[in-house]
Protein backbone atom coordinates (compact mmCIF):
# COMPACT_ATOMS: atom_id res chain seq x y z
CA UNK A 1 0.00 0.00 0.00
CA UNK A 2 0.96 3.52 -0.60
CA UNK A 3 -0.28 6.83 -0.75
CA UNK A 4 -1.74 8.02 -3.66
CA UNK A 5 -0.18 9.92 -6.65
CA UNK A 6 -0.55 13.62 -6.74
CA UNK A 7 -2.76 14.87 -9.88
CA UNK A 8 -3.65 18.25 -11.08
CA UNK A 9 -7.27 18.85 -11.63
CA UNK A 10 -7.23 20.92 -15.12
CA UNK A 11 -10.36 22.41 -13.78
CA UNK A 12 -7.86 24.68 -11.68
CA UNK A 13 -7.03 26.28 -14.71
CA UNK A 14 -9.89 26.34 -16.60
CA UNK A 15 -9.03 29.88 -18.02
CA UNK A 16 -5.74 29.17 -19.24
CA UNK A 17 -6.99 26.04 -21.47
CA UNK A 18 -9.55 27.75 -23.86
CA UNK A 19 -7.73 27.14 -27.13
CA UNK A 20 -5.65 24.00 -27.90
CA UNK A 21 -2.52 26.68 -27.36
CA UNK A 22 -3.19 27.34 -23.96
CA UNK A 23 -3.51 23.81 -23.11
CA UNK A 24 -0.40 22.64 -24.35
CA UNK A 25 1.16 25.48 -22.73
CA UNK A 26 -0.98 24.95 -19.65
CA UNK A 27 0.10 21.06 -19.60
CA UNK A 28 3.76 22.15 -19.70
CA UNK A 29 3.11 24.32 -16.54
CA UNK A 30 1.60 21.65 -14.57
CA UNK A 31 4.86 19.31 -15.84
CA UNK A 32 6.85 21.73 -14.45
CA UNK A 33 5.56 21.96 -11.72
CA UNK A 34 6.58 18.29 -11.01
CA UNK A 35 3.01 16.56 -11.20
CA UNK A 36 2.88 13.29 -13.22
CA UNK A 37 -0.91 13.14 -13.71
CA UNK A 38 -3.57 15.16 -14.95
CA UNK A 39 -7.12 14.82 -15.13
CA UNK A 40 -9.42 16.52 -18.11
CA UNK A 41 -12.36 18.87 -17.02
CA UNK A 42 -13.26 22.30 -18.25
CA UNK A 43 -10.55 22.66 -21.10
CA UNK A 44 -12.65 24.66 -23.73
CA UNK A 45 -10.18 24.21 -26.34
CA UNK A 46 -9.85 20.46 -25.88
CA UNK A 47 -13.04 20.05 -28.31
CA UNK A 48 -10.72 21.53 -31.16
CA UNK A 49 -7.31 19.96 -30.37
CA UNK A 50 -8.51 16.55 -30.06
CA UNK A 51 -7.86 13.82 -27.68
CA UNK A 52 -5.42 12.36 -29.83
CA UNK A 53 -3.33 15.42 -29.51
CA UNK A 54 -3.81 15.68 -25.97
CA UNK A 55 -2.43 12.61 -25.66
CA UNK A 56 0.56 13.30 -27.78
CA UNK A 57 1.19 16.32 -25.01
CA UNK A 58 1.03 14.41 -22.07
CA UNK A 59 2.77 11.94 -23.29
CA UNK A 60 5.66 14.40 -24.21
CA UNK A 61 5.62 16.08 -20.80
CA UNK A 62 5.77 12.46 -18.78
CA UNK A 63 1.87 12.97 -17.66
CA UNK A 64 -0.99 10.08 -17.68
CA UNK A 65 -4.39 11.62 -18.01
CA UNK A 66 -5.53 9.89 -14.82
CA UNK A 67 -9.56 10.71 -14.92
CA UNK A 68 -11.98 13.02 -16.55
CA UNK A 69 -15.19 15.07 -15.92
CA UNK A 70 -17.53 14.05 -18.91
CA UNK A 71 -21.33 14.67 -19.37
CA UNK A 72 -23.39 11.99 -17.32
CA UNK A 73 -25.71 12.00 -20.52
CA UNK A 74 -22.76 11.59 -23.11
CA UNK A 75 -21.55 8.42 -20.88
CA UNK A 76 -24.70 6.73 -20.71
CA UNK A 77 -25.89 7.73 -24.27
CA UNK A 78 -22.44 7.70 -26.19
CA UNK A 79 -21.19 4.97 -24.88
CA UNK A 80 -19.07 3.67 -27.57
CA UNK A 81 -17.28 7.10 -28.27
CA UNK A 82 -16.90 8.00 -24.64
CA UNK A 83 -14.91 4.58 -24.59
CA UNK A 84 -13.00 5.09 -27.90
CA UNK A 85 -11.90 8.65 -26.51
CA UNK A 86 -10.88 7.45 -22.89
CA UNK A 87 -8.90 4.49 -24.61
CA UNK A 88 -7.22 6.99 -26.79
CA UNK A 89 -6.21 9.31 -24.14
CA UNK A 90 -4.63 6.28 -22.20
CA UNK A 91 -7.86 7.41 -19.01
CA UNK A 92 -8.95 4.34 -16.85
CA UNK A 93 -11.40 6.86 -15.00
CA UNK A 94 -14.15 8.67 -17.02
CA UNK A 95 -16.12 10.39 -14.17
CA UNK A 96 -19.49 12.95 -13.73
CA UNK A 97 -19.22 16.03 -11.81
CA UNK A 98 -23.11 14.97 -10.46
CA UNK A 99 -25.71 13.59 -11.42
CA UNK A 100 -28.40 15.20 -13.74
CA UNK A 101 -31.51 17.39 -13.08
CA UNK A 102 -34.03 16.30 -10.63
CA UNK A 103 -32.16 13.45 -9.28
CA UNK A 104 -32.25 14.97 -6.05
CA UNK A 105 -35.48 15.31 -5.59
CA UNK A 106 -36.64 12.22 -3.88
CA UNK A 107 -35.53 9.12 -2.46
CA UNK A 108 -36.62 7.04 -5.91
CA UNK A 109 -34.84 9.13 -7.80
CA UNK A 110 -31.57 8.80 -6.37
CA UNK A 111 -31.91 5.21 -6.54
CA UNK A 112 -33.00 5.08 -10.32
CA UNK A 113 -30.12 6.98 -10.74
CA UNK A 114 -27.44 4.59 -8.31
CA UNK A 115 -28.72 1.42 -10.37
CA UNK A 116 -28.74 2.90 -13.77
CA UNK A 117 -25.45 4.43 -13.49
CA UNK A 118 -24.48 1.13 -12.38
CA UNK A 119 -25.99 -0.43 -15.74
CA UNK A 120 -23.44 2.27 -17.14
CA UNK A 121 -20.41 1.57 -15.53
CA UNK A 122 -20.84 -2.17 -16.66
CA UNK A 123 -20.58 -1.40 -20.16
CA UNK A 124 -17.46 0.70 -19.29
CA UNK A 125 -15.97 -2.21 -17.41
CA UNK A 126 -16.06 -4.35 -19.84
CA UNK A 127 -13.62 -2.05 -22.10
CA UNK A 128 -11.73 -1.98 -19.04
CA UNK A 129 -13.08 1.38 -17.40
CA UNK A 130 -14.22 2.40 -14.72
CA UNK A 131 -16.44 4.53 -13.63
CA UNK A 132 -16.13 7.61 -10.77
CA UNK A 133 -18.94 9.79 -9.31
CA UNK A 134 -17.63 13.40 -7.98
CA UNK A 135 -19.43 14.65 -4.73
CA UNK A 136 -20.33 18.03 -3.82
CA UNK A 137 -21.93 19.68 -0.47
CA UNK A 138 -25.40 18.76 -2.43
CA UNK A 139 -25.06 14.75 -1.85
CA UNK A 140 -25.39 15.12 2.43
CA UNK A 141 -28.81 16.28 1.98
CA UNK A 142 -31.52 13.93 2.61
CA UNK A 143 -34.12 14.20 -0.24
CA UNK A 144 -37.75 15.03 1.76
CA UNK A 145 -39.02 11.70 3.51
CA UNK A 146 -35.42 10.06 3.51
CA UNK A 147 -33.66 9.08 6.52
CA UNK A 148 -30.81 8.71 4.32
CA UNK A 149 -28.40 11.25 2.62
CA UNK A 150 -27.95 11.42 -1.18
CA UNK A 151 -24.57 9.65 -0.62
CA UNK A 152 -26.05 7.06 1.38
CA UNK A 153 -28.45 5.90 -1.42
CA UNK A 154 -25.75 6.36 -4.22
CA UNK A 155 -23.62 3.99 -1.65
CA UNK A 156 -26.42 1.74 -0.94
CA UNK A 157 -27.95 1.22 -4.31
CA UNK A 158 -25.08 1.38 -6.84
CA UNK A 159 -23.47 -2.13 -7.67
CA UNK A 160 -20.48 -1.69 -5.45
CA UNK A 161 -18.08 -3.40 -8.13
CA UNK A 162 -19.19 -0.24 -10.99
CA UNK A 163 -19.96 2.37 -9.50
CA UNK A 164 -17.08 4.34 -7.64
CA UNK A 165 -16.90 7.78 -6.08
CA UNK A 166 -14.50 10.60 -6.81
CA UNK A 167 -14.24 11.48 -3.02
CA UNK A 168 -14.34 15.61 -2.55
CA UNK A 169 -12.10 15.98 0.61
CA UNK A 170 -13.66 19.68 0.50
CA UNK A 171 -17.33 19.25 0.07
CA UNK A 172 -17.90 16.24 2.22
CA UNK A 173 -16.73 18.83 4.95
CA UNK A 174 -18.84 21.27 4.03
CA UNK A 175 -21.43 18.81 3.49
CA UNK A 176 -21.16 18.35 6.79
CA UNK A 177 -19.25 14.48 6.84
CA UNK A 178 -15.70 13.36 7.97
CA UNK A 179 -13.82 13.24 4.34
CA UNK A 180 -11.63 10.08 6.42
CA UNK A 181 -14.84 8.59 7.09
CA UNK A 182 -16.17 8.91 3.87
CA UNK A 183 -13.03 7.41 2.28
CA UNK A 184 -12.89 4.65 4.48
CA UNK A 185 -16.16 3.68 3.75
CA UNK A 186 -15.29 3.92 0.40
CA UNK A 187 -12.28 1.49 0.26
CA UNK A 188 -12.13 -0.23 -3.06
CA UNK A 189 -14.48 2.14 -4.41
CA UNK A 190 -12.58 5.18 -4.49
CA UNK A 191 -9.37 5.33 -7.18
CA UNK A 192 -9.47 8.74 -7.61
CA UNK A 193 -9.84 11.71 -4.80
CA UNK A 194 -9.93 15.37 -5.33
CA UNK A 195 -8.05 16.94 -2.84
CA UNK A 196 -8.86 20.05 -1.87
CA UNK A 197 -8.61 22.07 1.46
CA UNK A 198 -11.21 24.06 3.65
CA UNK A 199 -10.53 27.74 4.58
CA UNK A 200 -12.66 29.53 6.94
CA UNK A 201 -12.53 33.60 7.33
CA UNK A 202 -13.33 35.80 10.16
CA UNK A 203 -17.29 36.14 9.08
CA UNK A 204 -17.79 32.43 9.27
CA UNK A 205 -17.34 32.07 5.64
CA UNK A 206 -16.00 28.64 3.64
CA UNK A 207 -13.43 28.98 0.82
CA UNK A 208 -10.93 26.94 -1.13
CA UNK A 209 -7.58 26.77 -0.27
CA UNK A 210 -4.50 24.96 -1.09
CA UNK A 211 -4.20 21.56 0.05
CA UNK A 212 -2.40 21.70 3.77
CA UNK A 213 -2.75 25.59 3.85
CA UNK A 214 -6.57 25.18 5.50
CA UNK A 215 -8.16 23.22 8.55
CA UNK A 216 -8.51 19.58 7.07
CA UNK A 217 -7.03 16.39 8.51
CA UNK A 218 -4.26 15.63 5.88
CA UNK A 219 -2.56 13.11 7.76
CA UNK A 220 -6.07 11.39 8.65
CA UNK A 221 -6.93 11.80 4.78
CA UNK A 222 -3.79 10.68 3.51
CA UNK A 223 -3.84 7.47 5.94
CA UNK A 224 -7.62 6.56 4.77
CA UNK A 225 -6.38 7.05 1.04
CA UNK A 226 -3.48 4.54 1.61
CA UNK A 227 -5.91 1.88 3.31
CA UNK A 228 -8.90 2.71 1.06
CA UNK A 229 -6.52 1.85 -1.97
CA UNK A 230 -6.78 5.30 -3.55
CA UNK A 231 -4.21 5.41 -7.02
CA UNK A 232 -4.60 9.23 -7.79
CA UNK A 233 -5.51 12.32 -5.42
CA UNK A 234 -6.27 15.11 -7.83
CA UNK A 235 -5.73 18.65 -6.92
CA UNK A 236 -8.67 21.21 -7.47
CA UNK A 237 -9.24 24.55 -6.61
CA UNK A 238 -12.49 25.93 -7.94
CA UNK A 239 -10.91 29.66 -6.88
CA UNK A 240 -7.61 30.69 -6.14
CA UNK A 241 -6.73 33.97 -4.58
CA UNK A 242 -4.41 34.77 -7.78
CA UNK A 243 -2.57 32.50 -10.70
CA UNK A 244 -3.98 29.30 -10.80
CA UNK A 245 -0.48 27.48 -11.20
CA UNK A 246 0.95 29.07 -7.67
CA UNK A 247 -2.19 27.67 -6.21
CA UNK A 248 -1.22 24.25 -7.77
CA UNK A 249 2.41 24.40 -7.10
CA UNK A 250 1.56 25.15 -3.27
CA UNK A 251 -0.42 22.07 -3.06
CA UNK A 252 1.90 20.11 -4.98
CA UNK A 253 4.67 20.98 -2.46
CA UNK A 254 2.87 20.57 0.10
CA UNK A 255 1.07 17.17 -0.91
CA UNK A 256 4.87 15.80 -1.44
CA UNK A 257 6.19 17.18 1.97
CA UNK A 258 3.31 14.57 3.23
CA UNK A 259 4.71 12.09 1.62
CA UNK A 260 2.34 11.46 -1.35
CA UNK A 261 3.90 10.18 -4.69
Amino acid sequence: MAFPIAAAQMYTVRDFCETPEDIVESVKKVAAIGYSALQVSGMKGLEQMGVAELRRVCDGEGLTICATHIPYADMRDDTARVIEEHQIMGCKYPGIGGAPAGTYDSEANCTAFAREASEVAARLAEAGLSFIYHNHSTEFARPQGSKRTIMEIFFDESDPQLFNFELDTYWVAHGGGSPVAWIDKCTGRCPVLHYKDFGITIEREAFYTEVGEGNLDWPGINAAAERAGSIYAAVEQDTCPGDPFVSLEISYRNMKQMGLR
